[in-house]
């Protein structure tokens, strides 16, 4: 006992340890950069496919350059460069140019990667680099890693294929950088290469299949696997969001390193809130199990014994909350293709209803987690979606999109930010790790009869050509319904600037409170060049409680937050919102580089700072009593 609380303490202190090197290592990185085998000749090195065909590299005779990159189909960062590298392929095919793929993964055999070829549609050649032959040789360090020969078999180039990364996992708003486009065009136009060596990102290649301990203070089947289990495989599991799965022994393994970042520097699991009062389904994971997950990793990653593993999780299948009332779907495939900006599509969901109803709780189910990033999903009583809808299908049908776009096929339509016009009711959304609720009894959502469900979907994309064609269900109230579920908001303003190259600007707005009423839910909004906001509620005495605040904002994890306790707002209160923007070169999300002035608006290039409120109140219709532009008069006294 006290071996592992003594364990759990050095764990706290590599917490501190990885904290300072992820901090530290960015500066670092272009000073450890290594050169070898460049301005080397590369020895024959050779391959089998899965039908047994031999490959040898100095077969490739006259090419102007040969393009050797280093993949895994475990690694999300290399699978997503599958498209681009065959761009890359096609547009060098005829000028004496040749692309192959080596795959670092020693579990995988000839015939499982002709098979991930064949799914993830790569038209280059791809090989097992059996026993890592080609990669001691050239020394490749992460996938992918691309290096490029000469005619002659000579390295000139090792490093990215461009700066669509800035860290693991961690992409850059814009491609500034075509690193192995240029050297390519270097080579066959017959100058030298500019710039021989730049740094790769992406997943670390082990060399060397360690053998794992069985026995530790911390093990993975005894400690880590509980963990695990509560914090990471809803997300982490086959067919979900997660990038990789956390399923397994040896997939916590291959994935080890990269927990111990996240945790410590608590990017995952995916709560950004800081500061607040509690609320639904935090993801919060707490500083023991962090300090046993640091300690099993820095512990050499023991096994322990299988019979101490607590039983698989039974993750539900379906409708968490049972068959729903009504299930609205979407009219047909949603074609997401593998590369290029995230994808907003809003589709018309009719619900045909024929007498109005209350809505006690709504659940989406994603059909293809692997690239439906979050959902928002709005009501709208005249139509303005279908005809939104009609106007952008008659649209590409005149002028299809090209390029990259030209994959992203399939009903509903593109409105930038937002669904295109001011809706009628707000029905919440799905964010990963978000679970659906019902609304405490009494309480239900207005749904009038004819009405639309319009759902506004944020797709990220995966390196392949994806479908996705996602569910609504909704739930309708089974007791009689005494309050409406009422929305509101406050507003940052609409009439501001965030200049260019400011690092910390702020913005300030409120809104008064003119009735009493219940708080359940707040969900913040900003875009691309958001960094922090905090919700304050002020009371008529003057007295201040911080109902939410976010140090860390990121665009791709929006969510509405439901309170544990809904919470009483007296009339005559004030809820202040406060927010940092970082429009600099220094925020890897600015959508402009150079940065410009950027001012409020729906486009992503926009920005926006509003807080959504929900909760219920005895004013009639479906706002809540909260006022953005004064606290008004109040009522006489008698």
């Amino acid at each position: 006992m006290h071996a592992r609380f003594s364990a759990l303490k050095a764990a706290a202190l590599g917490c501190l340890v990885t904290l300072c090197f992820v901090l530290s290592s960015a500066a670092e990185d272009q000073d450890k950069l290594s050169t070898a085998p460049v301005s080397k000749k590369i020895s024959n090195l050779t391959f089998q496919d899965a039908v047994g065909k031999k490959f040898a590299l100095h077969d490739l005779k006259n090419q102007k350059a040969i393009v050797v990159v280093f993949l895994s189909f475990d690694c999300p960062v290399s699978l997503s460069y599958s498209q681009p590298l065959n761009d890359l392929a096609d547009d060098f095919a005829k000028q004496q140019v040749t692309i192959i793929g080596l795959t670092v993964n020693q579990e995988e055999t000839t015939a499982s990667v002709a098979k991930y070829v064949k799914e993830n549609n790569i038209k280059f050649p791809v090989f097992l680099d059996t026993d890592f032959r080609a990669t001691k040789v050239l020394h490749a360090e992460v996938t992918p890693e691309a290096f490029v020969l000469d005619g002659n078999f000579v390295c000139r180039y090792r490093g990215r294929i461009d700066n669509n990364y800035f860290a693991r996992l961690k992409k850059n708003q814009q491609i500034t950088s075509r690193d192995l486009e240029q050297v390519l065009g270097e080579l066959v136009s017959g100058r030298p290469v500019s710039t021989p060596v730049t740094q790769a990102i992406g997943c670390s290649i082990q060399r060397e299949v360690k053998a794992l301990p069985k026995a530790g203070t911390v093990t993975y089947y005894r400690d880590v696997l509980p963990i695990l289990q509560a914090n990471c495989q809803q997300c982490h599991r086959p067919g979900e969001v997660g990038p990789f799965s956390l399923m397994t022994y040896r997939q916590a393994v291959n994935w080890a390193e990269d927990m111990k970042e996240f945790v410590c520097t608590r990017r995952m699991p995916p709560w950004k809130i800081a500061e607040g009062v509690d609320f639904h389904n935090a993801r919060n994971m707490n500083d023991k199990d962090i300090a046993t997950l640091v300690a099993w990793v820095d512990g050499n990653t023991p096994e322990g014994n299988p019979k101490d593993a607590p039983p698989p999780v039974k993750f539900p299948q379906g409708w968490q909350l049972g068959t729903p009332d009504l299930i609205l779907t979407v009219g047909g495939d949603m074609q997401i293709g593998p590369t290029g900006d995230d994808h907003f599509r809003c589709f018309v969901l009719p619900t045909k209803l024929t007498e109005d109803k209350y809505i006690a709780a709504v659940e989406v189910r994603p059909g293809n987690a692997r690239v439906v990033h979050h959902t928002l999903l709005f009501v709208d009583t005249k139509n303005r979606a279908r005809k939104l809808e009609t106007q952008y299908q008659e649209k590409i049908k005149l002028t299809p999109p090209s390029g990259h776009a030209a994959l992203d096929r399939g009903p509903g339509y593109t409105s930038g930010m937002g669904v295109g016009f001011f809706p009628d009711a707000g029905l919440g959304g799905w964010a990963p790790g978000q679970l659906p609720r019902l609304l405490p009894d009494g309480i239900g959502i207005y749904l009038p009869k004819g009405s639309d469900v319009v759902m506004q979907m944020h797709y990220h994309r995966n390196g392949r050509l994806e479908k996705d064609r996602t569910s609504v269900g909704l739930y309708f109230a089974k007791k009689p319904v005494s309050q409406k579920f009422q929305g509101g908001v406050v507003s940052g303003g609409f009439a501001f600037k965030i200049p260019a190259g400011a690092e910390r600007h702020p913005l300030k707005g409120s809104a008064w409170v003119t009735g009493d009423f219940t708080l359940h839910s707040i969900m913040p909004h900003m875009h691309m060049l958001g960094k922090e906001i905090k919700v304050t509620l002020v009371d008529p005495d003057g007295g201040k409680k911080t109902l939410l605040g976010i140090k860390d904002w990121d665009y791709n994890w929006q969510e509405t937050y439901v309170l544990e306790k809904p919470l009483p707002v007296k009339d005559g209160s004030r809820l202040d919102v406060e927010a940092i923007f970082d429009n600099s070169t220094s925020n890897p999300s600015n959508p402009f580089n150079p940065p410009r002035d950027v001012t409020f608006g729906e486009q992503t290039t926009n920005e926006m700072c509003f807080v959504f409120l929900g909760g219920t109140s005895n004013r009639a219709g479906t706002m809540l009593p909260v006022n953005l532009f004064g606290p008004g008069k109040k009522k006489d006294k008698k």
